[in-house]
C-alpha cells in the first residue's frame, strides 16, 4: 500500500523526492529498495474542504478522533510515517464514512 502514496526522503533541513524505481524504473528485487530512507506521506487538498488525522487502528475503523489526536488542515500535510502501521482519516462529518481515509504500512 505505501506505493500508492507520494514518498519523501526526509533529512532536518532538506527533503529529496523519491520515485520508486530500480535502475529499470519500477520492476522485480524492490524489497530493498525503501532501506535507509525515511518517508513521509504528503496530502494535497483545496485548504478547507478536508483534513487530515492522525489516528490509531480504532480511530480509523471506527471514523473517529481521539482526544488529543494531531489534526493537519494545510491542503499541503507532509506527515512522517512510522515504522508499522500509520492511520490516517478526514474528520469532517461524513467523509471518513465515505472513505476518506487510508492505512500505510511502513517498514
Amino acid at each position: 500500500m505505501m506505493c500508492l502514496v507520494v514518498l519523501f526522503h526526509c533529512k532536518v533541513a532538506e527533503a529529496a523526492t523519491y520515485t520508486v524505481e530500480g535502475a529499470s524504473g519500477w520492476t522485480f528485487n524492490m524489497v530493498d529498495w525503501p532501506k535507509g530512507k525515511n518517508f513521509k506521506a504528503v496530502f494535497n487538498y483545496t485548504l478547507g474542504t478536508h483534513n487530515v488525522v492522525v489516528v490509531d487502528e480504532s480511530g480509523y475503523n471506527g471514523c473517529t478522533t481521539p482526544s488529543g489526536a494531531k489534526v493537519y488542515q494545510t491542503g499541503k500535510d507532509q506527515i512522517k510515517l512510522v515504522k508499522g502501521q500509520n492511520y490516517f482519516i478526514c474528520n469532517l462529518v461524513g467523509h471518513c464514512e465515505s472513505g476518506m481515509k487510508i492505512a500505510i504500512t511502513a517498514t
